[in-house]
């Protein structure tokens, strides 16, 4: 498998353990009483699915030009 086939689950993965940890964050600020500020979230779902797709578009042209 080559380096960027792999790379798009691991991206994935890493993502999916972000967000859920970004979740549990914001949950557990919310249970406590205070406000998660907006100002600090970072969209992670979005950077994720973003570089997952950079990744895709350079596995094609990789394999698309070395005929592999």
């Amino acid at each position: 498998m080559c380096a960027f086939c792999a790379a798009i689950p691991a991206t994935l993965a890493i993502g999916a353990n972000l967000k859920a940890k970004q979740f549990r964050e914001q949950h557990k600020a919310s249970e406590g009483g205070k406000s998660f500020p907006k100002e600090r979230t970072v969209p992670i779902g979005t950077i994720t699915i973003v570089t997952a797709g950079a990744l895709v578009a350079a596995s094609l042209m990789y394999h698309s030009q070395s005929g592999g």
